[in-house]
Formats: structure tokens, sequence, C-alpha cells
């Protein structure tokens, strides 16, 4: 072992024991396996280790953090410019409409397998340039870099592939990744049928590969883990034992084992994932409070401290199951049960496209007028809320370019393109009131 392994090797050990973020982790491998894995230059993965740690705290001291599923950077500035405090981003989407193939895909983990961690770099690009420009323009004060939670899916193949995607993940700026538990090759939105899932071990093997990976990266990154347990009627293999309570003892023509589903099989793969992981997440059928508190304690009866994650999904019918004082509760509630995170997966695609269908319905008839009443929203939006991108010339950094090209020309240019703009005219800056003290992000978000 070389001096700087060593080194390594000792810095790394003292970490793991003393630093209480590591507390309750498992790690089926030695910091000198993780030292000999690194090579000799240790790149600085500086906007996934900001976002992890700022999620790490913001787990730890609100009562939850919820967060809504971005597709695009403006989606992502957007909620950071109203006042969230995470992103999600979901392979979902990605598959929908914001995978590198081009393709529009059901999940089924068709697309490229880089797919999310592109778009994990948009998304930070994005963020980027609306802190440049805020930057710029000498208004500073809002934290722009909102941690992202990423969506591996099944890890799209084996050990290796998570491990080699989870450092695409590191490398893009994700601040914590999940992966599911389900077999890649077969692998399912959560709320469609057929699921298949893989053996606990192999799925355990995948989250030891997703953390070997951060730790080589030299970042600490958040693992969720996510059973599909509760709905997922097929097996691979009977090969773990902790599995064999759960099969009936029926084949399908492919070879898998027909198992009971349920939240007793959830909660097994769950107690069987969280040594290894930092937030578990039970994919459910419906939005159901009482069961997912027998979940929580299940898990927490074993574990106290492990947090929990909530998809709160647009898959449910909300309003079929719960009454609006029901829904208005429902995430204060999974947040006193220790549901840390949650998050609605699908909320830029349905936002996305509801809204592009409501103006282009009404422009079909109303014309132009339409697309007045679509201004002037914007309009009461930037008096009342500090809404930014109706004056989209400058939302998108043509100042801020401005202000590189004078710097470039010792302020003597004449092609700066804001001044003399339509934008410039028309779009006057208009006084806004100032902002109005702000909640807690988890806090106000359960409130109706």
């Amino acid at each position: 072992m070389s001096t700087n392994q060593a080194n390594q090797t000792a810095a790394l050990e003292n970490q793991w024991r003393s630093n209480p973020r590591w507390q309750g982790i498992m790690r089926p491998y030695k910091a000198e396996d993780v030292a000999r894995l690194r090579g000799t230059v240790q790149v600085e993965h500086t906007l996934a280790r900001l976002g992890a740690e700022r999620l790490w705290d913001m787990l730890h001291t609100e009562p939850y953090v919820a967060a809504l599923g971005a597709m695009t950077g403006n989606q992502a500035i957007q909620q950071v410019e109203a006042g969230l405090q995470a992103i999600y981003v979901s392979g979902w989407q990605v598959a929908a409409d914001a995978n590198n193939s081009g393709q529009m895909y059901p999940d089924q983990s068709l697309y490229p397998a880089d797919s999310v961690p592109n778009l994990v770099r948009r998304i930070n690009q994005a963020l980027t340039r609306a802190d440049q420009i805020l930057h710029a323009e000498g208004k500073n004060g809002k934290y722009w870099f909102a941690p992202m939670v990423a969506d591996a899916e099944a890890g799209f193949g084996g050990n290796l592939n998570a491990f080699e995607l989870m450092k695409g993940m590191i490398e893009a700026g994700a601040a914590c990744v999940h992966f599911e538990d389900q077999l890649s090759s077969a692998k399912k939105c959560g709320h469609l049928g057929g699921k298949v899932l893989v053996s606990t071990i192999e799925a355990i093997q995948k989250l030891v590969a997703a953390r070997l990976a951060a730790d080589v990266m030299g970042v600490p990154t958040l693992i969720m883990a996510r059973t599909d347990a509760d709905s997922a009627g097929l097996l691979t293999t009977d090969i773990d034992p902790r599995d064999r309570q759960f099969c009936t003892g029926k084949r399908t023509p492919e070879g898998f084992f027909e198992v009971r589903s349920g939240v007793e099989a959830a909660i097994a793969r769950g107690l069987a994932y969280a040594p290894y992981v930092d937030l578990l997440w039970c994919e459910t059928s419906k939005p159901n409070l009482e069961e997912a508190r027998e979940f929580a304690e299940g898990i927490h009866a074993v574990y106290p401290d492990k947090m929990l994650a909530y998809n709160c999904s647009p898959s449910f019918n909300w309003r079929k199951h719960l009454s609006d004082e029901d829904i208005a509760r429902f995430q204060r509630e999974l947040g006193a049960m220790g549901y840390k995170f949650q998050f609605i997966t699908l909320a830029g695609f349905h936002a996305l496209n509801h809204t592009m269908f409501e103006l282009a319905r009404e422009y079909k008839t109303l014309g132009m007028t339409a697309y007045s009443e679509l201004q002037e929203a914007e309009f009461q939006s930037e008096r009342e809320h500090q809404y930014s991108a109706v004056k989209h010339q400058r939302f998108v950094g043509t100042g801020y370019f401005d202000a590189v090209q004078n710097v470039i020309s010792s302020g003597t240019a004449s092609t700066t393109a804001l001044a003399g703009s339509t934008e410039a005219e028309q779009f006057h800056e208009m006084p806004l009131p100032p902002p109005a003290p702000q909640p807690h992000h988890a806090s106000a978000a359960g409130n109706d």
C-alpha cells in the first residue's frame, strides 16, 4: 500500500467511525478497498457534495422535505423561486419526454442509462445560470442549488452498472439517488403490473455498489432504497432464505416464482436494506395513512431512526380515496411517522401538459385574448410573488451576457442586446412589494 493510500485509508476509517453522518450505515468492505479504487487524483464534485450535505441537514431539521418532479431546467428554477427546497428527478418523466434518445417511452427502463444524470446536469446548469444572473444584478440572497433526489431505477443492469450509474449521478450533481428492487430487464413503473423482484441479496449488492461508488468519489451522497414488494407478484429466484416465506410454490412460464405481495413483504425487504441506506421507500398502490403507519412501525421497531420517503403519486386518484381535509393533513401526518422526504414524481409532466392544453384550447377559440390572459396572470404573479419569467429575455441571461460583453470590450460594445429591446421598452421594471416572510418549506407544504 502506498503512502497516499495509507493516509486515505486512515482518514476514511476515522470518518466512518466518528462522523455522525455515518452512524448506522453498514459497509461490507474496508476503507483500504475504497482508497485502492480511487486512483491518484481525487476530483472534487462540488454540487453533489453541497447538495448531499444540505439535504442531510434539512432532513434532520425540518418536519419533512417536500419536492416536485422537474422535467426541465426552467421547471426547476420555478420550483426554487417559488420556495421549494429540493427537487425530484423522475425516471418516469425522463422516459416520457426528457431522455437522450429523444423518444417518448413508458417507464420500463427503455431509455439510455445516462439520461437521468444528463437531466440532473441540465437542471444544475439552469440553476447555475439563475444564480449568475441574480448575482450579477447584485440581488443576492436566494440559494439556488436545491438538492436533487434522482431516480436510478433498478440500476440498468447488474452491480457494475449500478456502480457506474451512481458515479454518473454524482458527476452530474445529484444529492441523493434511489435504487429499486425490481429486475432491471423487466422493470415497470411502480403503478404498473408485471413487476418482478430480484432476490433480497441482489438488491442489497446494488445498494452496496452505490455506496462504494459514492465513497470512491469522495461524496456523502444519500442513498434511498425503494421496494416494490407491496404490489409485485413475481420473484427471479428463491435463492435467498429471506424471500422464501413469501413464495407460493408456483412458477410462471418464464420461470419466475410467484410471491405474496403486501406490507409484510415490504417491511421484510425494508429491514434487510436498512443498514445500507439513508432512506427507505415503500412504493404503494393508494394514499393510505394506515398502510404508511404499518410500514413505518415495522421498520422503526428495529431501526428507530431510519428515515423514510413517500411517493405522493399522481397515479393515485386522491379525491377518490381521501376527503379534502384528509388530503390537507396527509403530509403532516406522514412527516410525524418519519417520512422525511415526500415528493410528487410526475408533477412536471402533468403541469406541463395541462397548462399547455388549456392555453391551446383557449387560443383556438379566443385567439390572442387567450395569450393576453396568460400574460396578465404572469404580471400578477410578478407583482405578488416575485415571479420572474415574464421578462423572458432577462430570465435566460441576456443581461448577464451583455455584462460579459461589456467586460470584454471595456464597456465600449455597441452590440449588447437587452438595451433597446422590446422587453426593455415594454416590460419596465415594476416596483415589487417586499417579500413576505417565508415559513419553513416542509411545514408550509402540508398546510391547506
